[in-house]
């Protein structure tokens, strides 16, 4: 896959997320780079990979120093998508110390979060590798991250679910609960209201998805199945010639995600990719 099709989210709430980030930092000054920097004072500077991992991110770098301060130029040396070992030099900033030294932490903010959902994504699409599962994020980022956080799994090789409430109807089991167990008439409604969209129902047990495998909606979740019912759920779909996609979901890890996708599961949604991932360690590094 090639960086540009990853397709990072343009758009004017990155510029206004960016320049939240620099106001809620910057406040009301850089204290100590006034004190410490001459405003005369160019420097040369590498981002710098202090661990191995794949990045993400990268295009905000220019929408941070266009906001900051355009006369800032920046080299990227590995785009987003790109693996990364220790020592790499991933990007070269050029320009007033005092501007590069005042948006280093907003920059390195970003880079190592969003870096570090790529490379979790990564090792879990490793696991997966020889089989046609795909590897599919959640709803569950941080708020006002949400486009950025599925580019960064689309970066790590990953596949986004549904961005919001708005592009998918997804009956869980509230949904069943609410409607007294009546997922036909939920899914008739469904189709009747929105028939642009696809429709997903969760389903608990073996019984319930036999239920649901006749409504010929677009994608099963197998929520917290067990591997054994797993496989039994794939040849269910398969013996009843469904056309319904089948979704693992519920505490899928690192150890679990292959046997899932070798039971026979077209997708695996993962939850930590975003709500939990630990940063990438990027640091910047000045010419001496």
């Amino acid at each position: 896959m090639k960086a540009e099709d990853f397709q990072f989210p343009n758009g004017n709430w990155v510029r206004e997320l960016v320049k939240m980030s620099l106001t809620e930092d910057i406040g009301t000054g850089d204290a100590t780079t006034q004190v410490t920097v001459a405003d005369d004072k160019i420097i040369k500077t590498s981002i710098v990979a202090r661990q191995p991992g794949v990045l993400a991110g990268l295009p905000l770098l220019g929408v941070l120093f266009d906001l900051l301060d355009p006369s800032v130029t920046i080299q990227t040396l590995i785009p987003d998508g790109g693996r990364v070992v220790k020592g790499s030099v991933v990007a070269v900033l050029n320009g007033p110390a005092r501007s590069i030294l005042t948006g280093e932490r907003i920059m390195l903010n970003f880079l190592q979060h969003l870096s570090g959902i790529a490379t979790l994504t990564a090792a879990y699409v490793k696991q997966v590798e020889g089989t046609p599962c795909k590897v599919l994020d959640t709803r569950k980022t941080l708020p006002g991250y949400r486009h950025l956080a599925k580019y960064a799994v689309r970066c790590g090789g990953g596949h986004n679910h549904r961005m919001g409430l708005y592009d998918r109807i997804m009956l869980k089991d509230n949904h069943w609960a609410a409607a007294d167990g009546q997922v036909a008439e939920l899914v008739s409604q469904g189709r009747q209201q929105f028939p642009g969209l696809a429709i997903e129902v969760e389903v608990d047990t073996l019984p319930q998805l036999r239920q649901v495998l006749g409504l010929n909606v677009e994608w099963i979740m197998l929520d917290n199945f067990s591997f054994a019912d797993t496989e039994k759920a794939v040849i269910m779909r398969d013996e009843a010639h469904s056309s319904s996609l089948l979704e693992s979901s519920g505490n899928v890890t690192l150890e679990t995600i292959g046997s899932y996708a070798r039971a026979g599961v077209d997708a695996a949604s993962v939850g930590r990719l975003t709500h939990s991932v630990s940063a990438l360690d990027l640091g910047l590094d000045m010419e001496q």
